[in-house]
C-alpha cells in the first residue's frame, strides 16, 4: 500500500513538472517574425517616417554590405504581414545610416544615408517629384553632400532646425580617425549641395546614437550622444548655444553618464513616472545602465544598472514601451553575437519597481539571428499593441551570409 502510495505520488510530481514546463515552454514561445524584405545583404538600421501621409509609418534602411538603400511603403494592416513594396533609392557603399527629411521642402520625402568603410561620404537622394514614380529607382536621384565627401566615416544623421533660418540641417556623427559630431547648414536652396557648410562642435570616438532634445528648457534642440570608444565615450549632451550663435559660438559638453563603459544605442525615457526622462542605454557587457535625471538638478543624474539576462547576446539596442498593456513600461533589448542558444531579442518586465536589479526576461526571438541592431515600437499591425521592428544582418540564409533582413515581431498581448 506504501509502495502504491509513493508511486502515486511521484506520478503526480511527474504530471505537475510536466504541465508545468509545457507552460514555461508555451511562455517563452518566440514571436512570429514578419520580413518585410531579405532581399540584399546586411540590413543596418531602421528609420521611421509617414512618407505617403497614409498615417502609417514607413522605413528606410541601408544595406551595408549590399551598398543600397531601400525605402518601404506601409502597405496597411491587413498586408503587414507580407513583405512591403520596396524602391532602392540609391547606390552607397558601406552604408550605416539613412534617414527621411524633406530636405527642399517641396512635399516628397528626400532621404540622407550616411556612408563609412572606403566610402566616408553622406548622400542626398532626391524623391520624385510625381508621386506616382515614388517607386520607380530610376526617377530617384543620388547626390554626394560635398562637405562630407571623404571627411570621415559618417555613422548616424538627425535632421533639425539648428539654425532657426533657411531650410532643415543635419546634424551628423562619425567613428574612427578625425571623427567628429557637428552639422551641416543648409542654404538658401537646399539643392545646391555645394553651398552646404559643415560645422564641427565635438570630437567623437564612434558615435552610435544622436539624439535632438530641449535639455535645458531654453527652447532650441540640444544633441544627446552615445559614444562608445575614445577618450569621449559615453552618454552626454552638447548644448545648443542658440540661433544666431550656431555657427560660431562652442557647443557646451555635458556629460550624464557611462564613460568607464561600451555604450550601445540608447533611448530616452521617463522610465520611473517622476516626469522627467531618464536616459537608457545598452552597456556592452553590463546590461542596461538608467541615469536617471535629478529632478532638482539638472546637472546630476544617477546611475542604476538593469542585469542583462541570460541566455542573451551581447548588448546593442534598447527600447522603452508597455509591451502587455499592464500600464507600466517595459524594456526590449537587441543584441549582437546571439545565434545557437543565445536570443537577440526580447523584452523584460519588472515586478514591483523599475530599481530591481533583475528584471523578468521574455522571449521575442528566439536563437534565430545573429547581428541586431536599433529597434523601433509601433502597432504595424493595428491590432492595439506594440510590435517590435528591427533589422538583423548576419544570419546565414539560403548558404548565403546575407542575415534575415527587416522584419518585424507581432506582438501577441492582443
Amino acid at each position: 500500500m506504501r509502495q502504491n502510495r509513493y508511486a502515486l505520488v511521484a506520478t503526480t510530481l511527474t504530471v505537475v513538472f510536466a504541465i508545468s514546463t509545457l507552460s514555461l515552454c508555451a511562455a517563452e514561445k518566440p514571436w512570429i517574425r514578419h520580413t518585410i524584405d531579405d532581399s540584399s545583404r546586411g540590413a543596418d538600421g531602421v528609420r521611421l517616417h509617414d512618407v505617403n501621409r497614409d498615417g502609417q509609418m514607413d522605413i528606410v534602411t541601408g544595406w551595408e554590405e549590399g551598398g543600397i538603400t531601400r525605402v518601404y511603403l506601409h502597405p496597411g494592416n491587413d498586408a503587414a504581414k507580407k513583405p512591403w513594396l520596396a524602391v532602392t533609392v540609391g547606390k552607397t557603399p558601406s552604408v550605416e545610416d539613412a534617414v527621411f527629411v524633406d530636405l527642399d521642402a517641396d512635399g516628397n520625402v528626400d532621404v540622407v544615408s550616411c556612408c563609412e568603410g572606403g566610402t566616408k561620404t553622406m548622400f542626398v537622394h532626391w524623391a520624385p517629384k510625381e508621386k506616382e514614380k515614388h517607386l520607380d529607382p530610376a526617377a530617384w536621384k543620388t547626390e554626394p553632400l560635398p562637405a562630407s565627401e571623404k571627411k570621415m566615416a559618417w555613422m548616424f544623421c538627425v535632421p533639425v532646425q539648428v539654425d532657426g533660418r533657411d531650410g532643415v540641417d543635419l546634424v551628423a556623427g562619425a567613428k574612427g580617425k578625425r571623427a567628429q559630431i557637428g552639422w551641416f547648414e543648409a542654404p538658401e536652396d537646399p539643392r545646391r549641395l555645394a553651398d552646404w557648410r559643415w560645422h564641427p562642435i565635438s570630437p567623437a570616438g564612434w558615435i552610435m546614437s544622436l539624439r535632438t532634445v530641449d535639455m535645458d528648457g531654453d527652447g532650441d534642440l540640444d544633441v544627446v550622444t552615445s559614444d562608445r570608444r575614445g577618450e569621449l565615450r559615453g552618454c552626454r549632451w552638447l548644448e545648443n548655444p542658440g540661433p544666431g550663435g550656431a555657427q560660431e559660438k562652442p557647443w557646451m559638453n555635458h556629460w550624464i553618464g557611462g564613460q568607464t563603459h561600451e555604450n550601445m544605442f540608447l533611448t530616452i525615457a521617463d522610465l520611473n513616472a517622476d516626469k522627467h526622462d531618464d536616459v537608457i542605454v545598452a552597456v556592452k557587457g553590463n546590461g542596461h545602465l538608467w541615469l536617471m535625471r535629478d529632478s532638482e538638478d539638472r546637472a546630476k543624474w544617477n546611475p542604476f544598472y538593469i542585469a542583462m539576462p541570460e541566455n542573451m547576446g551581447n548588448e546593442k539596442g534598447v527600447a522603452i514601451g508597455d509591451i502587455d498593456g499592464d500600464g507600466r513600461l517595459d524594456l526590449v533589448q537587441s543584441c549582437e553575437h546571439a545565434g545557437g542558444d543565445k536570443s537577440g531579442v526580447v523584452w523584460l518586465s519588472y515586478d514591483k519597481s523599475p530599481t530591481e536589479k533583475q528584471w523578468t526576461r521574455h522571449e521575442i526571438s528566439g536563437p534565430e539571428g545573429i547581428k541586431f541592431d536599433r529597434i523601433e515600437l509601433l502597432d504595424i499591425d493595428g491590432d492595439g499593441d506594440p510590435d517590435v521592428l528591427t533589422c538583423e544582418e548576419s544570419q546565414p540564409v539560403g548558404g548565403r551570409r546575407r542575415g534575415l533582413g527587416v522584419f518585424w515581431y507581432e506582438n501577441p498581448a492582443k
